[in-house]
Formats: C-alpha cells, structure tokens, sequence
C-alpha cells in the first residue's frame, strides 16, 4: 500500500469512521473529518494489501468531505460480547462451550485447579473463545441455565451479562442423603471429587431462595453447610445466616469448616479425605430451630 499522502492510525481520539474502533484501522484527509478509511473489520469492494501484496491491510472506504454521503457506522463499544437476551440464549451458550473445550484443555484446567476432570464435566465446565474464559453455568434446582461464571487463567471471575445467580449444580445429584453446601464451583466440584452430593452457591450469602427450594424438593437428608475460613469471618457469618434458613426445611443441618486450609478445595490438595470430612460433620452440632412464642391480647402486659 503506497500513497502520497499520508495514512495514519486511528487512535482513541480519532476513532475509525467505519467501526468506531480505536485500533488497527488507518485514516486519511484532515484530522476528525477523515476523507478515507481503511477499515480492518468492515469489508467493501476495494481490498487494500500491503506493499509485498501478501497481506490484506482491509478494505477502503471513501468518504466525502461534504459529508453528503457517509457509510453508517458499526457501533461497537462494548468489551464483551453481547448479553445473552433469554434463557435459551444461556443455555445455548453454555452447551457450545462445555463442547469447545475438548478434553485436553479440560485436562489441563483441572490440573491448575487440583482438582478431577471428571467432577468438572459433571458441572459441565467449558470454554468461551469470546471472552477468553472458562464457563461455569449456573443452574436452578431442575438443571435450567440462569447464569454463567467465567473464571480468567488469573483466577479473575465474572459473569456473562444478561444472567442471574444460580447454583453450580452437577449431572447426576442423588436425591436424598447427605447434601453439602459449598461457596462456588471448584470447592463443589472438590466434594463431588470425594464423592459427595454438593452443591455449591454462588458466594457466602447468594442462593438462599434456590437453596430452600434445593431442600425442599430433595427426600429427607442431612443437610451440611461447608464455610469458608477467611480473615473476616464472611464465609462463616454466611454459613450460620443459611443454616438458620435451612432449620426450617430440614431436620439436621450442621456447618463444617475446613480441617486443612481455607476452603474445599484446599483441603483436598493438601491430602482431606472423604473420611475427614465425615469425620468433621460427625463432630459439628445439629443447628436447632428456635421458636419464640409472645402473648398477645389484654393479658400480654402482665
């Protein structure tokens, strides 16, 4: 690509006028009234190479000065993908990337995490190529998508928009028995490693509404909340505040913290066994659902 007059970069400042992007694409004529662009990501029937001819640099726009005529544009602002707009949309997203992620990079993922690749697929992890993340759906009590977790390779976590907390729910979950209650997907899936039926909330107060339901529709079984140990006390304080939710719904709940670590899935790598964590929920209380009762009428003063 060989011009006289001078091509330049768009920039933050001068965004390109095709896809108002600020990066990639070049302009040309005066400074925020370009009279030509070439544009990186919009095509049109003029293909631009580089000087070898062995590159396509993008495609040419040609803009009028009067402004008589311009190309619409592409707007594009977002960082993300676009939010998802229903539930289907969700659940859609999450089968593609529980398929996209082959079972090597599942290897892998796993191997980071400690954990096993077998209770990551039954949560049904995948991989999202448009946000560079793995993805966690998040379910309600009959398996339906309502949100996903994406977790970056640093460990940074958000969420797909357009979404809403769900519980990380895996295939399979007996009915009945013991159910543990875990804070987020990989200390669930450190339980499920071990053998359990748990569940995990999306954090130390998220769930509670899909929690009670969980308990309700399950046969009668022992319910065990597994806290987190944090500086701050909130996996715990979020532990009790479920716990006293749950009384309600099943006649034995206990909460566990534990035995090595911060949390489940710690406590996994650093060698917990399942007959560790019986053993933990075998030395917890039973929580006690506590009934106040007060007079009322003319004698309640009295």
């Amino acid at each position: 690509m060989r011009r006289d007059t001078p091509w330049r970069r768009v920039t933050r400042a001068e965004r390109c006028p095709i896809c108002d992007k600020p990066d990639w694409c070049l302009v040309n004529g005066p400074t925020g009234n370009p009279t030509e662009a070439i544009c990186a990501r919009n095509e049109s029937d003029k293909i631009v190479k580089s000087d070898k001819g062995l590159e396509n640099v993008g495609w040419l726009h040609r803009l009028q000065v009067d402004d008589a005529w311009r190309p619409q544009r592409v707007r594009t602002v977002r960082v993300a993908p676009p939010a998802p707009t229903a539930q289907s949309d969700l659940t859609a997203l999450a089968e593609r990337s529980e398929t996209a992620i082959g079972l090597d990079a599942l290897g892998r993922l796993a191997d980071s995490l400690g954990l096993s690749v077998a209770s990551l697929q039954r949560l049904g992890v995948g991989w999202s190529a448009e946000h560079g993340a793995t993805t966690w759906p998040m379910r309600d009590v009959t398996g339906v998508v309502l949100g996903i977790r994406l977790r970056l390779a640093s460990g940074r976590k958000f969420a797909v928009r357009g979404g809403h907390e769900g519980l990380f729910l895996p295939r399979d979950l007996p009915d009945g028995g013991v159910l543990l209650i875990c804070e987020g997907p990989t200390d669930t899936a450190a339980m499920v490693e071990l053998g359990f039926a748990a569940v995990g909330r999306p954090n130390c107060t998220g769930g509670v509404r899909l929690l009670v339901d969980l308990v309700r529709c399950r046969s009668a079984g022992e319910v065990v909340i597994v806290a987190d140990i944090d500086p701050h006390g909130a996996g715990r304080r979020g532990a009790d505040s479920l716990a006293a939710v749950l009384v309600a719904y099943s006649t034995t709940v206990r909460v566990i913290e534990p035995g090595i670590g911060k949390d489940a899935r710690e406590w996994l790598q650093r060698g917990g066994t399942r007959a560790d964590v019986l053993t933990a929920i075998d030395a917890a209380p039973v929580r006690q659902l506590l009934v106040q009762t007060r007079k009322v009428g003319p004698d309640a003063r009295r």
